[in-house]
């Protein structure tokens, strides 16, 4: 046991009246919303490379933080896990999150490196003997390391996708090996800088053939978890080939993936590609392919993913709202992809920060709740289409050519007249909830 959070207890519920900074308002593990636990609704889960292995640094200034199990080496590696359980325990995390190189140092080779991950794999799974913490997912830092700068399986070097199949083969093996619910594929470099030295045709096969041989390995493995593409938008480059849910799912179905693959959506990348949250989440579930959310914010002043905690309860109850509409989660769940700022230099911060993320989740999913338990939202939608349940109206879509459509609007002197879309009437409706 470290002391890193010494004179900390684990944080308890006390009510919406509470004015104790650690301290639950509004997240109940055990509390039923729409027949399920909170819990299980949310599936909460703490970044380990936001909360362990950020330094607080930025473009203009270097680390802000300091942390006992800062400078490297596997003895640090090896603190850094037993302070992130002790703060999973503080919080009653569900489900934690990370990269192969947060958890462990690179070495001088990538079996170096992988013995690293597996030594820090075999203590998770020991800690998770009596730990209520599970794996949300695991994922392989294909970015950071300037093997990487011109992408990874989009690399122009075959030796560089050679090297990141070898790293996702082993983030994988032990994602499997620690139970892990989802194994995702961040794609932060696979862009271009300029066309003038893009094959853009051949750079997309590439990485189609990548991931079709990530989910062949993982059913040869017998993993049972779904694997996720997170969409990433101008970040570090300009042109992503992820960039937006449509847009993966277009690269999926170009590849016949759309059945084995899913989508983890980011708050901050949604912004990022000109969206709203709530906007990819039901593109996603309209698609069939939602997955997974990481739960962030960004500074709308900048044009940079800023990775805030969340704390705009109206914005996120309406994402959560299409979450339970769409049938809510299955493996996926709310991942805090988020980071203190580089003030909050305390330990202290770090819990709070995820004490105040958990309540606001917490809080917009009884929001969402209530409004589905209204009905009014949903009686609305059925009346703005309910012309569409006439036997004519469904033949239009199945049967009927243009030629058998323009007989009809004959026959019966169609001349429709529009409708209001009562937006400013469903705005109050939401906002009596929010």
């Amino acid at each position: 046991m470290s002391d890193f959070f010494e004179g900390i207890a684990p944080i308890p519920f006390e009510g919406p009246e509470s004015e104790n900074p650690l301290a639950f308002r509004f997240y109940q593990p055990d509390r039923l919303v729409l027949g399920k636990r909170m819990e299980d609704q949310l599936r909460l889960s703490i970044a380990y490379w936001h909360s362990f292995a950020w330094e607080g640094g930025d473009p203009f200034g270097g680390r802000t933080f300091e942390r006992p199990w800062f400078g490297g080496g596997m003895e640090a590696a090896r603190l850094k896990a037993e302070i992130a359980f002790e703060m999973f325990d503080l919080l009653g995390a569900p489900f934690f999150a990370f990269h192969d190189r947060d958890i462990a140092p690179e070495g001088q080779s990538l079996a170096e490196s992988n013995r690293n991950v597996r030594e820090i794999a075999d203590y998770f799974a020991r800690r998770m003997e009596t730990s209520p913490t599970r794996l949300l997912w695991g994922t392989a830092n294909l970015f950071s390391n300037r093997r990487f700068m011109s992408g990874a399986a989009t690399n122009p070097d075959p030796e560089v996708f050679a090297y990141a199949a070898a790293q996702v083969k082993c983030a994988l093996d032990v994602t499997h090996q620690l139970g892990g619910a989802n194994y995702v594929l961040w794609g932060g470099r696979e862009g271009y800088e300029t066309l003038l030295n893009t094959d853009m045709g051949r750079e997309l096969d590439q990485l189609g053939r990548f991931l079709s041989k990530v989910v062949d390995y993982k059913h040869r493995i017998g993993f049972p978890g779904t694997i996720l593409i997170e969409p990433k938008p101008q970040e570090p480059t300009k042109h992503q080939y992820d960039y937006d849910v449509a847009t993966v799912y277009g690269f999926l179905r170009r590849f016949g993936l759309e059945k084995e693959v899913k989508v983890n959506i980011e708050v901050g990348h949604a912004v990022l590609a000109g969206h709203s949250f709530e906007h990819e989440i039901a593109t996603a579930v309209a698609l069939g392919i939602f997955g997974s959310v990481d739960a962030n914010r960004n500074d709308y002043q900048s044009g940079w993913d800023t990775d805030q905690f969340p704390n705009n309860v109206p914005e996120l109850a309406v994402a959560i709202h299409q979450i339970l509409k769409g049938g809510g989660f299955v493996t996926g769940g709310f991942n805090f992809d988020s980071k203190l700022r580089r003030q909050s230099l305390d330990p202290e911060d770090l819990i709070a920060a995820h004490v105040g993320g958990m309540d606001v989740c917490a809080r917009a999913l009884l929001a969402a709740a209530a409004i589905i338990e209204d009905g009014g939202l949903d009686q609305a939608l059925a009346d703005r289409y309910a012309g569409w349940e006439t036997p004519e109206a469904r033949d239009m879509l199945v049967e009927a050519d243009l030629a058998a459509i323009a007989a009809w609007v004959d026959q019966d002197n169609i001349d429709p007249q529009p409708r209001s879309g009562k937006q400013e009437k469903l705005e109050n409706l939401v906002n009596r909830f929010v």
